[in-house]
């Protein structure tokens, strides 16, 4: 006998109600909303295309700063990095004193509405591309919960299915690769018929959207290859919904120059060799996709350093778009003050910051640089199969909202 579950399911303040037929959330890695509107355009996305024609289409702000991690868990959450306490990839943890990946479960301050769902009684799945999601975002996750790039290594202990490599039949891809992002939609598409989950998660890379702009060939076939899922997700019953963790800019002059301001080598110009301490929350493994360079920095003083006179003077540099000190930042980009540095550094459209420049490999960049993080990242589409009903027109949507608009503003039945 099929346990009953409730109404709604209430996480970090929010109540949902619960799906009617399976929900499939899908976070596309960087994609601004002109990859959609261009393939579109191509006729090579129809599927896309009868969702923005048929369903709902919105524009939404990421969270700051516009990388993967915070954003991820921001969806999944329903709250801002300020609540949930993961403002970056990577950061400088006080405890230990040491940079350090924020990607370990602890790190995470609340309950993930997956992870709410699940203890309700309904069946969750969750599919990332990278590993390095897989923990945040099966914290407390009682369900389905792995990642394409160690397809091969699962256990029913660690990720509630094995298997899934013969099941989805395809080889298990590079990282670097876009088939690492369509093993995410074909593993998902196994899970959606096999097991029917009440909610599939599903988490791509960006692979190709640090290589190639909206509207490239290259980037119309990803859009491509995305189509029959969703068709095939549909017919399987579901309700889809889309948004992305951040878009994606060209980080380079007219030439395809990459643009970079060091930091480090300014604050030890300025400073004193080694004495300010730049920390940068895009860094991870998978250095060939932007170099460790984003758009987004933050900055730890020397004890006794007058901080606002140091970002008075920061953001009169050529390619800074704003400098913020520790409380400003907290507040008006919704971050935890307690994991951020003195200031917040945040560059300009067409530029990315970086420490010094023997710190950055960027041998494995084959093609001008592309990359996110900054305010210039923020505009995300929320895409649904479904119409939307009882929308306040004057909102301002976050890409945190997409759980909420599917859930809470689908059309009666």
């Amino acid at each position: 006998m099929t346990k009953p579950h409730p109404d709604t399911v209430t996480a970090n303040g929010r109540d949902y109600c619960w799906p009617d037929r399976p929900l499939v959330v899908i976070c596309l890695d960087g994609c601004e909303p002109d990859y959609i509107t261009q393939a579109v355009i191509a006729g090579v996305a129809p599927t896309l295309a009868r969702f923005c024609e048929q369903g709902s289409s919105l524009n939404a702000e990421c969270a700051m700063p516009s990388f993967t991690n915070p954003n991820n868990l921001s969806i999944v959450t329903g709250v801002p990095p300020s609540v949930h306490g993961i403002c970056g990839n990577y950061f400088l943890d006080p405890e230990r004193g040491e940079e350090v990946m924020m990607n370990e479960p602890h790190y995470l301050r609340c309950d993930t509405l997956l992870a709410r769902f699940a203890e309700a009684g309904g069946a969750v799945a969750v599919i990332t591309a990278k590993d390095k999601l897989r923990t945040l975002l099966g914290k407390g996750l009682q369900g389905i919960c792995f990642s394409a790039e160690r397809a091969n290594e699962l256990t029913l202990a660690g990720n509630g299915i094995t298997g899934v490599l013969d099941r989805v039949n395809l080889p298990l891809p590079s990282v670097y690769s876009q088939a690492l992002s369509e093993f995410v939609f074909a593993a998902g598409e196994v899970i959606l018929r096999e097991h029917r989950p009440d909610i599939l998660y599903l988490s791509t890379t960006d692979y190709i959207q640090h290589k190639h702009a909206p509207g490239t060939a290259q980037a119309n076939a990803f859009y491509a290859m995305l189509d029959p899922y969703l068709a095939s997700f549909e017919e399987l019953g579901a309700h889809i919904a889309i948004t992305a963790d951040h878009g994606m800019n060209a980080k380079t002059d007219a030439a395809g120059q990459a643009q970079i301001i060091y930091l480090q080598d300014w604050f030890d110009r300025h400073l004193g060799s080694a004495l300010a301490r730049v920390i940068l929350p895009i860094t991870d493994p998978y250095i060939a996709h932007h170099g460790s360079l984003g758009s987004f920095a933050t900055v730890y003083l020397p004890t006794g350093t007058d901080a606002n006179a140091i970002a008075t003077e920061l953001a009169r540099l050529t390619g800074i778009e704003s400098v913020l000190t520790r409380p400003k930042a907290a507040l008006e980009l919704e971050l935890p003050a307690d994991r951020i540095g003195d200031l917040v550094v945040i560059a300009e459209r067409l530029q990315v910051l970086g420490t010094t420049a023997s710190r950055h490999d960027l041998s494995g960049l084959d093609a001008p640089l592309r990359s996110h993080g900054g305010r210039s990242e923020q505009i995300v589409p929320l895409l649904f199969s479904h119409p939307l009903v009882a929308l306040d027109a004057g909102k301002r949507w976050r890409n945190f909202d997409i759980f909420d608009l599917a859930l809470n503003h689908r059309r009666p039945a």
